[in-house]
């Protein structure tokens, strides 16, 4: 049997531990609070996070992270991205030495510009080849109530990236692989960049055309980073890209998009962290997504004026008119 450790007790992480459970793997959870892994352990439920839905017999928890990665064969790990850094060059010492580690974080590091996946190769200086990536249109509780769903992983070894499809495999969800890493680890940060701007054309109730608009225009500046890093172009047509982004920008379930309706209802960037209540990733990454695209010189129209609106540079009825106003161009 094989043994998971799941650096996180959140939402993202319990529902895909869950489906690794599900698919028959022994999965610990390593939760920052002991009294929330006393909980998860003695309730078989995640209180905080996902609560009234039962945890399968497989999962246990610990707060503890030494115990909670000791002999683990994957070490899926689901925190905030930007202190991916500080934690694993904590943890890193503790990850068995032939241990893939999988990312379920979309965002882009503060500063550094850099992707999860080579954060994570460059802090523990574990090979690329067995760091891989899990991306799609995953709403975590839609997961845990094991309603249809699938997912995309990739790395650039392309047998790890088939046992863990092997390893993820269930009746209800469905894993598909790639190589393309660049592709789908920027599909899954940009999106929740153009989440906010979707959210925000909620909260100011401009309607449904204007969130075509910007899920679709939100699109070609995804694929225009992608292409100038070296994505593969189809990435941004499958799972990882417009099943991702279609899905955080139109449910309520997603952090993202509720943030930018809050903002767009004219709350402050403080008010709306309140009411979001988990971490809003495209939030923090918005910066470093137009930094790295400016370093490419690649245009992103959309990110640009959401990471005005976050400084507070633009209003966002400005935003709008910003948007609507820029030049005529071939699409």
């Amino acid at each position: 049997m094989t043994r998971m450790a799941m650096l996180s007790a959140g939402s993202w992480g319990t529902s895909l531990g869950i489906v690794l459970a599900d698919a028959g793997n022994r999965v610990v959870l390593h939760a920052r609070r002991p009294e929330l892994a006393d909980a998860i352990n003695s309730r078989h439920e995640n209180p905080d996070y996902l609560p009234g839905i039962t945890l399968p017999g497989l999962m246990t928890a610990t707060s503890d992270v030494a115990q909670a990665l000791h002999d683990a064969d994957v070490v899926v790990v689901s925190i905030p991205a930007q202190t991916l850094r500080e934690n694993l060059t904590q943890w890193a010492p503790l990850i068995p030495r032939d241990a893939v580690v999988v990312s379920l974080m979309k965002g882009i590091e503060t500063g550094t510009g850099m992707r999860m996946s080579q954060v994570i190769t460059e802090t523990t200086g574990i090979p690329a080849g067995r760091v891989a990536v899990l991306s799609g249109p995953n709403l975590a509780r839609e997961i845990a109530v094991r309603q249809p769903a699938a997912s995309t992983i990739a790395c650039t070894d392309g047998t790890v990236a088939s046992r863990l499809q092997a390893l993820t495999q269930t009746p209800h969800f469905r894993p598909y692989t790639t190589t393309d890493v660049i592709g789908c680890e920027l599909g899954g940060a940009v999106k929740n960049v153009i989440a906010l701007a979707v959210g925000l054309a909620g909260g100011m109730q401009l309607g449904d055309n204007a969130r075509a608009l910007l899920v679709t225009r939100g699109l070609a500046e995804t694929a225009r980073l992608g292409l100038a890093l070296g994505a593969a172009p189809l990435t941004f047509s499958g799972l990882a890209g417009i099943g991702d982004l279609m899905a955080t920008c139109t449910s309520p379930l997603s952090r993202n998009r509720t943030f930018g309706e809050h903002l767009g209802r004219g709350l402050t960037l403080t008010e709306a962290a309140t009411a979001t209540r988990q971490t809003a990733e495209g939030v923090k990454s918005a910066d470093s997504v137009l930094q790295l695209a400016h370093r490419h010189g690649v245009e992103m129209p959309i990110t640009e004026v959401v990471v005005r609106v976050l400084h507070g540079q633009i209003t966002t009825s400005q935003a709008a008119t910003q948007l609507m106003e820029r030049a005529p161009r071939a699409e």
